[in-house]
């Protein structure tokens, strides 16, 4: 190679690295600096008002091992997710299937897929603020429309005697839940069937061409090419669904009290950290303990997923 073509080469190189600059800049001051310094300050005690602080060692971590309130948190973020990524895969699969597939001629595709991914776009926050007064008590138009127009009542007993009022849903654990899952669902389904549709375009048209011509319905079609070749998009699906999951914070914590109630039974990890940090003791050591823990389960859960559930079959040599 000449020497003007290295010259040239280099002039290049040196563009590609300005343009990259602003990325690296903003992820080294908005990602990697506050991951390094929340590890580092799971080591301390820094609490409250003090910007002074000492290394513990493992205390944090010892102290969260054996913190019930943490380890109910973990369970409340999976029933909660669970409730949430259940029927978001089928639902968000049955509706790929149907977009996706040729015979059923079905028109207006593309503005279908607009409306069950326009709730995608909403912030977290203002969808929860929307729920929280849709089920308010005792005027939300919910109750509203199960107390006037449907005459169904909610009968508590209270001072001895059986009455009929409106549904305070948050303060039924059950109801609250199912709220919080619904809103996720509902929330992230459209994003889901996105995803699924481009792993079913991308798909092998002539395989499903032969199935045509062997006669083979659009049931088997699903079941016997769709569903296996499927298999590594809906794994990346449960990945990143469980992180996400793991990391729910603005429905949970702004729908009842900011504290997870009823009972702290939808305060999630999330919530719990938030709580630590900057409600009541403000004890940032010990949050950045619950960050790092939650990082560890995550981590440990997908790479279980993985294991359990990649593809293992070996193609058959041909003799």
């Amino acid at each position: 190679m000449s020497r003007k073509q290295l010259s040239s080469e280099a002039k290049t190189n040196r563009w590609g690295y300005l343009f990259v600059l602003p990325f690296v800049i903003g992820f080294v001051a908005f990602n990697l600096y506050p991951t390094v310094y929340t590890f580092m300050l799971s080591f301390t005690d820094l609490k409250g008002l003090r910007n002074t602080f000492s290394f513990v060692g493992l205390k944090n971590f010892d102290k969260l091992i054996h913190d019930k309130y943490y380890w109910e948190a973990v369970g409340n973020t999976f029933i909660m997710w669970g409730w949430n990524f259940v029927p978001q895969l089928g639902i968000a699969l049955l509706l790929s299937v149907w977009l996706s597939d040729i015979r059923l001629k079905l028109r207006g595709k593309a503005i279908f897929r607009a409306v069950i991914y326009m709730p995608n776009l909403l912030t977290a926050a203002s969808v929860a603020m929307l729920f929280r007064s849709l089920f308010g008590y005792p005027l939300g138009p919910v109750n509203w429309l199960l107390t006037e127009k449907l005459n169904i009542y909610d009968t508590v007993l209270r001072d001895g005697k059986m009455i009929q009022e409106a549904f305070n849903f948050y303060r039924d654990v059950t109801m609250s839940r199912g709220i919080v899952a619904f809103i996720q669902w509902w929330m992230w389904y459209g994003q889901t069937v996105i995803l699924l549709m481009a792993g079913i375009t991308s798909i092998s048209a002539s395989l499903y061409e032969s199935a045509v011509v062997d006669g083979a319905s659009s049931r088997q079609t699903t079941w016997h090419i769709t569903l296996p070749l499927l298999r590594p998009m809906m794994l990346f699906i449960l990945v990143t669904s469980m992180i996400g999951g793991m990391q729910m914070l603005e429905i949970p914590f702004l729908l009842t009290d900011m504290r997870g109630a009823p009972d702290f039974k939808i305060r999630t990890t999330s919530v719990y950290l938030y709580n630590m940090a900057f409600q009541g003791v403000n004890d940032y050591a010990y949050a950045a303990a619950i960050s790092i823990g939650v990082f560890l389960i995550t981590i440990a859960l997908a790479l279980i997923i993985y294991f359990f559930l990649q593809d293992r079959s070996e193609p058959k040599k041909a003799r």
